[in-house]
């Protein structure tokens, strides 16, 4: 059995993390977050000419054709250098939408657009506070037109064209919801930027008076789309987590290997190889679930919205706990500017709210299985409701399913006590991590 990417989507991943590297630096992301730009628009022109944007696009409409799995593994890269582009409102949102419901003539029109870079997209569905629903939705769709409010609406201030949900009837049902395209160069639309803890992950405000718009999909069939595009961003977004949550336990690592205090490395204290180590099953659990994720997506599989479910709570859970973490490693120097561990700490809680919001992304987050942590419980009562999760599955297998309490010790030796967990665990992240050595004494 396979539970690993293929080798060309390992290389995938080493070209797209050192380009990067070298195009993302924390530099380009602090500009970013300085307010200095909207995004960054040489790494937007980048991606594009390396073929990242259209990479789970078809060849036919100016993709480079190659699957989702290919699009998780540069998910994971771009969470790990934080980009400070519109890649998920992009990618995963409206190119998603735009697969699944578009015409020909809309495809034709806007993917080789969003595969090249020249289109930013968006997808128009909150409006205002709380989770999303048939019965929340108020813009209303009449003759063609739309009238209303959205927000928050993400990378709205700086997008080509939206993806809108609008009302077209009264009973407040699913069917009442339809989906439209929508140019935000048209008469009648209007964006304003709202002020964000994360200014590289921008929101706006969108009014609608009385605008021309496109109707995308079937009429009243727009609640089941959202639902499917949602449960497939819910995935993608889960491995951003994931490579953010991996990269921030790197910094804790390599700060504990060379912070010396009272004549050793700090990594040589107990209490820091407990938390390295508490943060390196999280991740790695997260991991597991992504990996889940990634099969049902690639798959098309039934389980998908269970498995967007169990990616995204855990993925949200392992970042919250390693970006937390990475700074309580790193002292009083981790809460200083200077240091680029605070930048991990706004996109953890921005990944957990609004579009990234998992309970609104999995939508099947009150199952019992999607809900369990592997002992790193982000909603109340998940592991007394079930300890069922999966371990270790591959992009190209049905994984198999396993209790959380022995994920939780990681499988790392049946009946070990807590404390030897976390040493096994130590010497795992020891061999995983590779080039430094965290010496277990």
């Amino acid at each position: 059995m396979n539970f690993d990417f293929s080798d060309d989507q390992k290389q995938l991943r080493d070209e797209s993390r050192k380009y990067l590297a070298e195009k993302c630096s924390p530099k380009a992301v602090r500009e970013v977050l300085d307010g200095k730009a909207a995004y960054d628009k040489e790494l937007w022109k980048g991606l594009a000419e390396m073929g990242f944007l259209g990479v789970a696009i078809p060849e036919e409409f100016g993709g480079a054709g190659a699957g989702h799995l290919e699009l998780c593994v540069i998910a994971e890269e771009m969470g790990r250098a934080l980009a400070p582009v519109p890649f998920s409102s992009t990618v995963y949102l409206a190119a998603e939408a735009l697969m699944l419901a578009g015409s020909d003539a809309q495809k034709q029109k806007w993917l080789p657009k969003i595969a090249s870079g020249e289109a930013i997209g968006t997808l128009a569905l909150f409006e205002g506070k709380g989770n999303p629903s048939p019965q929340a939705i108020k813009l209303t769709a009449s003759g063609g037109t739309l009238t209303g409010v959205k927000k928050p609406v993400p990378d709205g201030a700086i997008a080509d064209f939206a993806i809108v949900a609008a009302r077209t009837g009264s009973a407040g049902r699913e069917t009442d919801i339809s989906l439209f395209i929508v140019d935000m160069k048209a008469d009648g639309v209007e964006a304003k930027a709202l002020t964000n803890v994360d200014p590289s992950r921008g929101q706006a405000e969108i009014t609608f008076k009385n605008c021309k718009a496109e109707a995308l999909g079937p009429a009243n069939e727009g609640w089941s789309i959202v639902s499917q595009v949602l449960d497939r961003a819910a995935v993608l977004l889960a491995f951003e987590q994931v490579g953010g949550a991996d990269r921030a336990l790197e910094m804790g690592r390599d700060y504990a290997l060379d912070r010396i205090a009272f004549g050793r490395p700090i990594g040589s204290f107990q209490a820091v190889k407990h938390m390295l180590a508490d943060m390196y099953v999280s991740a790695t659990l997260a991991r597991s679930n992504c990996y889940y994720g990634a099969w049902a997506l690639s798959t098309n599989a039934s389980e998908l919205p269970e498995a967007a479910a169990s990616a995204r709570i855990s993925a949200t859970q392992a970042f919250q706990h390693c970006a937390k973490n990475n700074i309580q490693v790193h002292g009083g120097m981790g809460f200083t500017w200077e240091f680029d561990c605070h930048m991990y700490y706004p996109p953890r809680q921005r990944a957990g709210a609004g579009a990234g919001q998992p309970v609104v992304l999995g939508r099947r987050a009150d199952r019992p299985h999607a809900q369990a942590q592997c002992g790193v419980s982000c909603v109340p009562g998940a592991m007394q409701r079930s300890s069922r999760c999966f371990a270790e599955p591959g992009p190209y297998q049905t994984p198999v399913p396993v209790t959380a309490p022995a994920l939780q010790r990681a499988s790392l030796r049946k009946g070990h006590s807590a404390s030897k967990t976390r040493v096994n665990a130590l010497r795992a992240l020891r061999c995983v991590r590779g080039t430094r050595d965290m010496r277990i004494k």
